[in-house]
């Protein structure tokens, strides 16, 4: 090796080490913390993409953190209604879910959730798939779409955590399909943004972390310079009243304020397509996305 290369990987090595360093405070932050992470959109499509948000939630596990996983599989159960010879139908962005919408979401859900523990066993990360039906986790009744009768769709009722504990404390990352059943043991399906906001409150977790297919929450949508990198609760509230947020962001920022309300510290909004987005906003001082905190002094 010349004196040349010697010193280039020199520099490489101090940058990685002043990389580490610079997450030594946040690892510290969120040592022993619970962080919901809720994976959806593009980043479950791209086998690339969904190796890195693998890997990187196997990072936040092995460092210390105690990750819970809560994930879609839209774009999947469409393709697959389309493949029956049925046409999706969504109303406020909630699927219209009859009988046999059901049971194809439970399959692709099932598939989707045991394909995500087999990539975090593959990280050296011990993982366990679950559906709400588990240990009676997620409590449902029928779900209403602007009044209307919209089949087997679920709205939390309760949220019973013993075996999300029970995962944590043997060393389990909880995998969860959002999934849920009422009071008579029928299954619903359930909107994942709702599932991941109500698992994350009744857990009290540190951190809620939604991968979507945006930067985070824009002013303007169409002005990428009015990304907002951190929102108050009154922020946020005062965006929506005077109409400035619309289409699918409106029942996700929602969500947001309704869990940042019932005590998660905080709620980010990420984009999923952006290569190791949960760790550039853990672990650095910048971060990305869009934060939604109480306080700004929080």
């Amino acid at each position: 090796m010349n004196a040349m290369s010697e010193t280039k990987s020199v520099d490489i090595a101090m940058n990685k080490a002043q990389t580490l360093i610079e997450a030594l405070p946040y690892i510290r932050k969120f040592y022993n913390k619970i962080v919901v992470v809720k994976y959806g959109g593009s980043a479950m499509l791209d086998e690339e993409l969904k190796m890195n948000v693998i890997q990187d939630v196997a990072l936040l596990k092995l460092v210390g953190m105690h990750p819970v996983i809560v994930h879609g599989g839209g774009k999947e159960i469409s393709k697959w209604v389309s493949m029956m010879g049925k046409e999706p139908e969504f109303v406020n962005g909630l699927r219209v879910t009859d009988l046999e919408t059901m049971g194809v979401a439970e399959m692709v859900l099932n598939k989707v959730n045991k394909s995500l523990v087999q990539f975090l066993e593959k990280n050296g990360v011990k993982a366990v798939g679950l559906t709400g039906k588990d240990g009676g986790m997620l409590n449902v009744e029928k779900k209403l779409a602007d009044g209307r009768d919209i089949g087997y769709v679920g709205n939390i009722t309760n949220v019973d955590t013993k075996i999300i504990d029970t995962l944590i404390e043997n060393g389990y990352v909880p995998v969860i399909a959002p999934i849920g059943m009422d009071e008579n043991y029928q299954a619903y399906n359930i909107n994942a943004d709702d599932a991941a906001c109500a698992i994350a409150e009744a857990l009290g977790a540190e951190k809620l972390a939604f991968l979507t297919d945006i930067e985070g929450v824009y002013k303007d949508p169409k002005d990428p310079s009015t990304l907002m990198s951190v929102l108050t609760l009154e922020d946020a509230e005062q965006l929506i009243s005077d109409g400035y947020i619309g289409g699918g962001m409106l029942p996700k920022l929602r969500s947001c304020i309704d869990a940042v309300k019932s005590g998660v510290s905080r709620v980010h909004i990420l984009d999923g397509r952006k290569a190791h987005c949960l760790l550039l906003e853990f672990f650095t001082q910048k971060g990305v996305g869009t934060a939604i905190i109480n306080r700004m002094e929080d």
